[in-house]
Formats: structure tokens, sequence, C-alpha cells
């Protein structure tokens, strides 16, 4: 077995592969060769190497968020986990700028904290994405301060809410351009925050924004979990105060055990967006599994979930995002010590593994199966929209994208083309399920039309195996490619031309 290369993050540095020196106390480590993820599957084809993750510097822009959550409340230390971020890869990152930590004395605001984390950020080429979350308990009616907070109520509340957020956008406007109004002010059934009164605060926080900065993007809703109704009558009084022009975007959450399993949630929360502003964006605001079970840990606890089926639940919902042209957040970076509020453990959604004092110990399989997607999939590569799924290849027209697979399992496919080359590069994964802890592959046969890949590849996007597809599996007939022996299971693959993958 080849041994594996480490990246060792220390102070900022990041130290060549061939160090053996004795490392510092707190030496943070990434590892980089072949079988930094193992599962044991035995791939039917012959081996070319691994993905090569692609650095922040290296990404132009992408469809990903990363979740840095939670530092308001001080679950969390950014300061901990800050070198991990630039080897995913990802620009964005969500964070709660919170109003409790900034103002502890009536009228005096103290942002050196949030400074600290945004100068740093900014410094390193991320894009902070602020939430005004949440209320402040120094003032009568000031809402609340965790999970399922209520709104601020009172005059005076309100009128400090209101310098708060001016004072901040003023304060951060040439460095911060992405906003988010509140978290989840329907969160398990709030009955406090009526859609009503949030299409309000929304209005209100996006006024004060816009003010200071007109070209902000913010995002509204943040949608704790589906609900139609209350969908319905958020976005009926958004319109009736004439604010959806106010807004980039409309963020939602969602947590499904099953990552394919709220697809049509998601279709008629598109269809009401649609009524009223068509073609605004959505965005998934907040998303992710945990590695591990346990009640008081927070959404999808009680599954016995392993870092395996957590990668496999990150990774089809962020494919599944991109293939629905949703921009996607993963929840979060790092495993966050809740303290108070309805979750008061652990939350073991982190990609990084954490303990009870905010160390990071080290990067759990998502991160690495993160980087995987982060290094294929970024905006060198549009969506091919048309692609249909035809049981009879022979009857797509001649400009068709179309493709058939020979298993009659629910199989998750999307297809995406190189802007510059036109190649092509498609994800499939089996969708039916929640992910489960068994790697045995499903062999198929897949036919695509009209496939840019004449040089195939079969990329493994959990351990990041790039296998060559050899020539005795295709078959070409007119425009229909055929390829033979393709594995699949319930965890994204890739078929890609050769080009498009950065083979280490």
């Amino acid at each position: 077995m080849i041994a594996n290369r480490r990246h060792i993050l220390s102070g900022g540095t990041l130290l060549g592969a061939a160090a053996l020196l004795p490392l510092p106390l707190r030496a943070q480590i990434i590892e980089t060769g072949r079988y930094r993820v193992w599962t044991g599957m035995e791939v039917p084809l012959p081996y070319v190497g691994q993905v090569r993750p692609r650095g922040t510097a290296e990404i132009s822009g992408s469809n990903w968020l990363l979740g840095c959550e939670t530092l308001d409340r001080d679950f969390a230390d950014y300061d901990q986990y800050k070198e991990f971020i630039a080897p995913l890869g990802i620009k964005r990152l969500r964070m709660q700028a919170g109003w409790a930590k900034t103002e502890k004395v009536k009228g005096v605001l103290d942002f050196g904290w949030l400074d600290h984390i945004v100068n740093d950020a900014t410094s390193r080429g991320f894009m902070p994405w602020l939430q005004t979350s949440y209320g402040n308990g120094i003032y009568p009616g000031g809402g609340g301060t965790n999970l399922s907070a209520g709104l601020p109520t009172s005059e005076e509340a309100l009128a400090a809410y209101d310098r708060w957020v001016a004072a901040m956008v003023t304060r951060y406007r040439d460095k911060v351009w992405d906003w988010e109004v509140w978290n989840e002010p329907n969160f398990g059934d709030n009955i406090l925050n009526t859609p009503e009164m949030t299409a309000d605060f929304n209005v209100r926080t996006a006024t004060i924004i816009k003010r200071i900065q007109p070209g902000a993007r913010i995002s509204g809703l943040a949608l704790g979990h589906y609900n139609r109704p209350w969908v319905d009558r958020f976005f009926k009084r958004l319109n009736d105060r004439r604010g959806f022009p106010l807004f980039d975007n409309m963020t939602y959450h969602d947590y499904v055990y099953n990552p394919d399993g709220n697809v049509h949630e998601v279709a008629q929360l598109r269809a009401q967006l649609d009524r009223y502003a068509p073609g605004m964006r959505l965005r998934q605001g907040e998303n992710g599994a945990p590695s591990g079970a346990g009640g008081g840990r927070g959404a999808l606890w009680d599954y016995p979930w392993s870092e395996l089926t957590q990668a496999k639940w990150n990774t089809r919902r962020m494919l599944r995002d991109l293939g629905q042209d949703i921009e996607s957040s993963i929840f979060g970076l790092v495993e966050m010590n809740y303290t108070s509020g309805p979750i008061n453990r652990l939350n073991f959604k982190g990609i990084l593994k954490s303990d009870a004092t905010k160390r990071v110990i080290r990067p759990k399989t998502a991160y690495y199966s993160i980087q995987h997607v982060t290094s294929i999939f970024d905006d060198s590569l549009e969506r091919i929209t048309a692609l249909e799924e035809l049981h009879t290849l022979e009857a797509a027209g001649p400009k068709a994208n179309a493709f058939r697979h020979s298993t009659d399992r629910n199989v998750a496919v999307f297809g995406y083309r190189n802007r510059k080359s036109g190649r092509h590069a498609y994800t499939l994964w089996l969708a039916e399920n929640i992910p489960s802890e068994n790697n045995s592959p499903n062999i198929n046969e897949v036919g695509l039309v009209n496939a840019e890949i004449d040089t195939p590849v079969w990329v493994d996007i959990i351990t990041g195996a790039v296998h060559d597809i050899p020539a005795s599996q295709v078959t070409r007939k007119g425009n229909i490619t055929t390829i033979r022996g393709v594995p699949l299971y319930d965890a994204p693959v890739v078929l890609a031309h050769k080009s498009l993958i950065a083979i280490a």
C-alpha cells in the first residue's frame, strides 16, 4: 500500500509532503495520498490517479457556499479552522453577524470580534455572507438569541436593531456584499414569527441594507423547513409590500434523510416563488448530514450515520442542487459545540472533527470528498439543461442530449459542458435510499446521445479515484456512445472527458 502524503497546516503555512520533522503540538494535517479515503470498493477499471484538489485561489467561482455558523454564540472558533477553508476551494462563507455579541451594553456597538473574522476572511480571498441574526436580550422585546428565536417586537428593540444593521453595513460595505435576513424564522413550527411579521422584518432589514449599499445581494426567507401555507403567506405579504426587488435570492434549508428526497418540495417552492418573482434564484442556504447519531445534536439525529454516509449525503446533496441550478451551502465546516437552545451537544454535521474545547482534530471523509466535487465542478462548466432519459436512444433527435442506463433502479443523472472546449461530464448515483455503508457496485451499461466524451474516465467522488474506461468497453454508433461496465452505487460517480479532471 502506498503511504499517504500530508499537507501540514501550521500558522497558515502549507508545508511539503516530505516533511518528516517533529510536528508542532497543534499542527493540523490534511492527507493527500491515494488512500486518504478508502471504501474497499473493487473497481473493474484501470486506475489512473486521484482527483487533484484545487484551492480557493485556483477557482474563479462555483456553485458552493460553506457554513461557518454559530461564531456569534461562541459554539465554534474561527481561528481554529480558518486554515482549512482555502484547500476546500470554496469562496463564500455563511456566518451569523451576532447583534447580541456586538451590543452587550445599550448603545455601545463593539465590532471587534467580527472585524477580526471579516478582515481575515477577505484577506484570504473569501467572501463573507453575513446574516442579521439573532435578537438581543438587553432590550425588552429584543427577540431570542438562538434557534427558534422570536423576532424583535418592541419599538425600542426594533430601533436598536435598525441601528446595528445600519452600522454593520456601513462598516463592511467595501468588504461584504452578501447578506441574509434572520435564520429559520419558522424553525420548529415557531408560532411567534408569523409569515406576515417575518416578511415585514425582511423588508425592514433589506431596506436599510440597500439604502447604504445599493449593490448589496440580499437573501430572504431562510426557511427552516418547508411548509407550503407558511411560504404562501410570506410571499404574498412580501409582494404586497413590493419587497421582491430588494432581494437577490430566497433561501431554504429543509433537512431530509435521503438527500434526494425533497425534490417535490423544492419544485413546489420554485413554483410558489415564480408566481411573484419569476426567475429569482433559489439558494439552498444550509444543509448537511451528521457523521454520528444522538439526541440533542440537531436535525437527522436518529439514524446510524458514519463518516462515510455523511460524505455520501453531502456530495449527493451538492450535486443534486447543482443539477437543479440551485446554489448550495454546506453545513458546516466544523463540528459546533452547542451549549444552549434546542441543540445542546456537539453537532456532528461538521466536516472537520472537533472537541468540546472547539479544537480542530482532523478532516473527516466528507472534507476530502467535497474537495473532489469542488475541483471538478466550478464555473468552467455549464449544465446541459435539456438532458432527458430515453429507453430507445435511436429515437432522439440529431441535436438532442439524452441518456439511458441498464438498471431499473432510481439513478440520478445530470450532464455538464465545458464552456470553452464543449467537452462533457456526467454525474450518476443510485438515489432511492438513505446513504448506506454498502459500497458494492451495481455494474451498468450507460448510453449517451451527442456526448463529447471521446476519452472517458470514471471518477469516484468519495475516494477521488480516477479510472480509465478501456476502448473495448466503448461503442460508438452515429451520435450514440455506449459505455459498458460502469460501476454505480449510492454515492456520486462521474463519467467525463479526461481533460476535465485535474489528476494527481
